[in-house]
């Protein structure tokens, strides 16, 4: 089964400062027919602008990725990881665990474009911890690059989450096929540009849920840049 779900079906929020479209139920969006996707909880689109960004607040118990599509993002935590910043081809991992408090600006003179995502841990109560790579385009250029995994396999940062994610840009003749454990979930985030899915047309922010499915084939990119998760139900 495949639901396709469209960029303008997902919750939306405004705070002047911060743009925010939500996939699945966040903060003041609530449907409860969008909660997730298996051990997927979170993927905001968010668009930070020039000098601000989001004071020091805490987390706990969650795997959050930060992948940044254009500008830069500064991180700063609790466990000493001070004046990290992500820029596009990066991916940052930050393990919650048992407590951690962090805060994210936008030091630039331009927005900064990036996808936050949640996946619930294996386990609660783990060592907070954070890691942060860089995957070059050559290796995403019409192919999945594994960018996040819970082994950290193939050069991947680790997540502590019975999940898989990969990255791939998109153009032209372009194409990759993926096969699938039809026991799991897979979702497709389409983070910018068009593409299609087996067969449906993405535009940017519209994502597919394959459920039961064997195999996935990217193709048809027009500045394409996709994520695709791997999950456990």
């Amino acid at each position: 089964m495949i639901t396709h779900r469209k960029s303008s079906d997902r919750g939306h929020a405004d705070h002047g400062w911060l743009k925010s479209w939500h996939s699945f139920s966040f903060a003041d969006y609530y449907d409860p027919a969008h909660m997730g996707v298996g051990n997927l909880r979170v993927i905001n689109d968010d668009r930070v602008a020039p000098g601000t960004g989001f004071g020091t607040h805490g987390h706990r118990d969650m795997e959050i990725v930060s992948y940044v599509l254009e500008g830069e993002l500064a991180h700063r935590d609790s466990l000493g990881s001070e004046g990290g910043v992500i820029r596009p081809g990066e991916v940052q991992r930050m393990s919650a665990g048992t407590g951690v408090r962090h805060s994210e600006y936008n030091h630039a003179e331009s927005t900064t474009h990036f996808l936050q995502i949640w996946l619930l841990p294996r386990a609660t109560g783990i060592t907070p911890g954070y890691e942060h790579k860089r995957f070059d385009d050559a290796d995403k250029r019409g192919r999945l690059r594994l960018v996040a995994s819970e082994d950290g396999r193939e050069g991947s940062v680790t997540v502590h989450a019975d999940a898989a994610i990969r990255a791939g840009l998109f153009d032209g003749d372009e194409r990759a096929e993926l096969e699938l454990d039809a026991k799991r979930l897979t979702y497709v985030h389409l983070a910018r540009g068009t593409l299609r899915a087996n067969g449906v047309v993405l535009a940017a922010g519209d994502a597919l849920t394959l459920d039961g499915e064997t195999r996935l084939v990217l193709d048809a990119g027009s500045g394409a840049e996709v994520l695709v998760f791997d999950l456990a139900r």
